[in-house]
């Protein structure tokens, strides 16, 4: 989950959020001024409403970053390093440097989570009970046990067994501890989350259709992202297990075609990108370092009234953990988002680009794999008929 505002370092881990949060931010609002408070206190005025509900949606993102903050601190404690933690609109990505070294580490990350949510909003729950017998204005109770309810609530939905849950990383980790095979644990975590993604998405539909109920909507987005995550964990796994012990050097396009920084556009699509069999250019600066990758998707939008441009002014920029050496292994790729929906490396070596690792080398790397591990065996072709139509 990509970062659109770092808000700093929490025990030197970046910490951020996503875009989307702002969706949720403005929901929680709406829902506790317009719905929580005036059921609980009626007669104020809307002003008091949304002053008590602004702080109360910020207390439950703070929450949120409680809740990944205990992943990251006990993934530190089992020797895992953690990239970042980001909010987004559907909760919080802790992203971890590796994957827990055996089962019980696993249990150990995957419950922090759910733990520290169903302490929160016990602690919130007391500080509504507290607040109620000095007299707090009741507005300031029903906000606190809202809050606390809602953590309650997330703690226990996240114990639902399939990944990406965090109850779905508990079910892999039991069964990885009672079967000795992790990628077992994996396969049954992923088809889980599957299986309940499609229910939730289902009766979401139900709901909208038969019952006209709004909610459905949001049991619809979040079935379909359980479908989705799941999903991509599963081909996550997949890539692990075929890159497992392969270098980047055996995977890489060696010696790409580069298109120099200062190109001018029209003249790097006429001389090279027009005649290339390859869809994705790392771009170079005057040093012959990458500074950033076209594709021909991009090209092909280039207007003619910009070709005199340089073909930096058209490149996105790379990233530095977009490069990587020869030597290093594939898995250290897993889990990164393409860059420009193709690139996942620049591969440097002496100052110069020696190769580069797309998508497509990624997916040809796991097929390949699946041959050799005895996947489905190519169809034979078959004979046409005397008619010269094949049966």
């Amino acid at each position: 989950m990509k970062q659109s505002l770092r808000l700093g370092r929490v025990a030197g881990i970046p910490v951020g959020v996503n875009w989307s949060v702002l969706v949720i931010l403005v929901l929680i609002t709406d829902i506790v001024a317009g719905n929580v408070l005036p059921r609980a206190d009626a007669g104020r005025s809307a002003s008091v409403y949304w002053a008590i509900a602004i702080p109360t949606a910020v207390l439950f993102l703070a929450s949120l970053l409680a809740h990944e903050g205990a992943h990251a601190a006990v993934a530190r404690r089992k020797g895992l390093g953690v990239r970042s933690i980001t909010l987004w609109m559907l909760g919080g990505v802790a992203q971890l440097d590796g994957e827990p070294s055996n089962a019980r580490a696993d249990l150990a990350i995957s419950a922090a989570g759910p733990v520290t949510s169903l302490a929160i909003g016990v602690v919130l729950f007391a500080c509504a009970e507290a607040s109620a017998l000095f007299g707090a204005p009741a507005t300031v109770v029903a906000a606190l046990a809202w809050t606390g309810a809602t953590n309650a609530f997330l703690a226990v939905f996240n114990l639902l067994p399939g990944a990406p849950l965090d109850g779905g990383r508990i079910l892999r980790a039991l069964v990885w501890m009672r079967s000795g095979d992790r990628s077992r644990g994996d396969r049954v975590a992923t088809g889980a989350g599957q299986i309940m993604g499609a229910g939730l998405a289902g009766a979401g539909v139900a709901q909208l259709i038969f019952l006209g109920q709004s909610g459905g909507l949001w049991l619809m987005l979040i079935g379909w992202f359980l479908v989705w995550a799941a999903g991509a964990e599963a081909k996550a796994r997949a890539v692990r297990e075929a890159a497992s012990d392969v270098h980047i050097r055996e995977l890489m396009v060696p010696e790409p075609e580069c298109a120099a920084a200062w190109r001018p556009v029209g003249e790097f699509i006429a001389s090279v990108a027009a005649h290339s069999r390859r869809s994705v250019f790392p771009v170079t600066g005057f040093d012959g370092r990458p500074c950033g990758v076209v594709t021909l998707a991009r090209l092909s939008r280039v207007p003619a009234t910009r070709a005199a441009e340089r073909v930096d002014s058209v490149a996105v920029a790379l990233p530095p953990d977009y490069t990587a050496g020869p030597d290093d292994p594939v898995s250290s790729l897993v889990g990164r988002a393409p860059l420009a929906n193709a690139l996942l490396a620049v591969v440097v070596a002496d100052g110069r680009v020696v190769g580069m690792v797309t998508t497509e080398d990624v997916d040809r790397l796991v097929q390949q794999s699946m041959l050799r591990a005895g996947g489905p065996p190519l169809a034979e072709p078959r004979r046409p008929t005397a008619g010269g139509a094949s049966r």
